[in-house]
């Protein structure tokens, strides 16, 4: 018979049985023991990191209250085709319960470019809503008060712009700044870490974005100026450890930014705001997100010495990782968002994008987006989840684990303060070839069969049955530069002509772009208009190649 191990001894301590493979880790590379006990997160220390819900250093949530207080925000990404459709897109969404809106751009608009420019045959309307006005946001937002809803807005490079002319659109509606809500994701260190959607150099990219920082502060106190984003990164490769140190990096260097621009930290960091990608490894992902949390607050208050607890929470928004989609088996896809949902859920985030079953074939079909978002109600109404705050704080392993994560992200702040800080380290390439290096590692291991992907390298289906997909035809791009030579037609172009005069006097001067920008979205100025306008000043960001 075997022997029972002494009552408190290490779980580590119990014979081994046989196990399926050689070693566990987590998709980023660290090893999983068989079992945690109290000797993985010892003394006060450990009681110290974990602290309590709602206050510093936020590693069980940033609210004491969490989700019995408020459940998070349920924001549907959304666009396609005109704004007239993507209008009634978001209609469609609140009517069956989201609870903010989340705008996707087409190629063009995210490149700063109009319509008819021919860089964008062939992509207007296709993977986003195309908005080349200030006519554009009028109808997006048309019947939708836009001092009742909160409106994410996902554009980084022409973000100024944009924002522009939502706040001009805001203006016809009758609606003062100051009640206006939402985050524009205006994060473009990522872009050059990542997704690739820049316009600009870094240097006056980060002085557009402190220019919105400075007049946010003074006139739209409600909105967050920038979404620090790690979604991307995760996108193009990255492992969860990279995501949550590189995210945190480019976080640290828009404060830096700040106080540099001459601005106090408490003044624009309590509206800096987070974007995390939520994968496939559950308990990882939900120690990702405490661990980003608790770095924030600790680094806020006793790297940049602020003094608002506001400035110490970090505040984020999930999305269900697109990348973990797949083509074969698309319903199959539901499960996989519906635990990357739960994940984003315990790990305490105040906003939560679900993505559709359908979306590794098409953009989104309205069926696909209602089941995306049932899924973030039944966690919210049925699961019983929300019932108490950080369910799986204490967890030996989660705790672990927690740890873990910061001790990594850790070495890599070290690894890119040596290189100069970030932007030298984009310079550098130093992102880009980590970043590519884990996607290559991951991709070998999906083909050695190292790693399961369902339906993709095990449980193979020989015929699939392919779902009905929403395809956007090409007569949108016909109407949308139709709409667009009327506006030029009809406009005042005058008023035109001396608004994009004065942006470029305010690009040479150092004066804040804002209300030049503002001035310019109220003439109708087109987006190209204006992004040609500060590339006459600032030249354009060309990437160098990384091997």
């Amino acid at each position: 018979m075997a022997k029972e191990p002494a009552a408190g001894a290490p779980a580590e301590a119990a014979a081994p049985g046989r196990e399926r493979r050689p070693r566990f880790e987590t998709l980023s590379g660290i090893e999983v023991k068989r079992c945690y006990g109290p000797e993985d997160v010892p003394g006060a220390a450990a009681a110290r990191r974990l602290g309590v819900p709602g206050q510093w250093p936020s590693t069980r949530g940033i609210h004491d209250t969490m989700y019995r207080g408020r459940l998070w925000t349920m924001r549907q990404f959304a666009g396609f085709g005109t704004a007239e459709q993507t209008n009634r897109r978001f209609k469609y969404l609140l009517r069956e319960g989201q609870t903010g809106l989340s705008v996707a751009f087409d190629f063009p608009t995210l490149l700063g470019y109009d319509s008819d420019h021919p860089m964008s045959e062939g992509e207007v309307g296709k993977l986003g809503v195309a908005v080349d006005t200030l006519a554009d946001m009028e109808v997006l937002f048309d019947g939708i008060p836009l001092d009742q809803v909160s409106t994410s807005m996902t554009i980084n490079g022409p973000a100024a712009m944009i924002f522009a002319m939502y706040l001009a659109a805001a203006e016809k509606q009758g609606v003062p700044f100051d009640r206006l809500r939402g985050t524009i994701q205006n994060d473009i260190l990522k872009e050059y870490i990542a997704q690739n959607t820049y316009i600009f150099p870094p240097r006056p990219s980060m002085r557009i974005i402190t220019d919105i920082f400075a007049f946010c502060a003074d006139h739209v106190p409600q909105w967050n100026t920038v979404s620090i984003s790690g979604y991307h990164i995760r996108e193009a490769g990255s492992t969860a450890v990279q995501e949550l140190a590189f995210t945190l990096a480019n976080g640290f260097e828009y404060v830096r930014a700040g106080i540099e621009a001459g601005l106090d930290v408490d003044r624009f960091a309590p509206r800096l705001s987070f974007f995390f990608n939520v994968h496939n490894d559950f308990f990882e992902e939900i120690a990702k997100l405490r661990a980003a949390r608790r770095i924030w607050a600790v680094e806020m208050r006793e790297r940049f010495g602020a003094k608002d607890p506001r400035s110490w929470k970090m505040r984020f928004h999930c999305q269900t990782a697109g990348c973990t989609l797949t083509a074969q088996q698309p319903e199959i896809n539901i499960v996989r968002v519906t635990l990357q949902a739960l994940a984003a859920v315990l790990g305490g985030a105040q906003s939560l994008h679900t993505n559709s079953f359908d979306e590794a074939l098409a953009l989104p079909t309205e069926k696909a987006v209602r089941i995306a978002l049932r899924t973030q109600q039944i966690i919210a109404e049925e699961s019983g989840v929300t019932s108490t705050v950080d369910p799986l704080g204490g967890s030996y392993f989660v705790e672990w684990l927690t740890d873990e994560m910061e001790r990594r992200a850790r070495d890599y702040f070290r690894r890119i303060d040596e290189l100069g800080g970030v932007i030298p380290a984009i310079e550098a390439g130093f992102f880009q070839k980590e970043i590519a290096d884990a996607s290559y590692r991951y991709q070998q291991q999906v083909e050695s069969g190292e790693i399961t992907v369902v339906g993709v390298n095990k449980y193979v289906l020989e015929e699939e049955e392919q779902p009905e997909i929403l395809r956007v035809p090409d007569e949108v791009q016909q109407r949308q530069v139709q709409r667009l030579r009327d506006i030029r037609r009809t406009r005042d172009n005058r008023r035109v002509s001396q608004a994009l005069r004065d942006l470029k006097a305010a690009a040479r001067s150092g004066e804040n772009l804002m209300p030049r920008l503002l001035e310019c979205a109220r003439a109708y100025a087109t987006l190209g208009e204006m992004c040609d306008t500060l590339r006459e000043v600032f030249g354009e960001y060309r990437d160098r190649a990384i091997f």
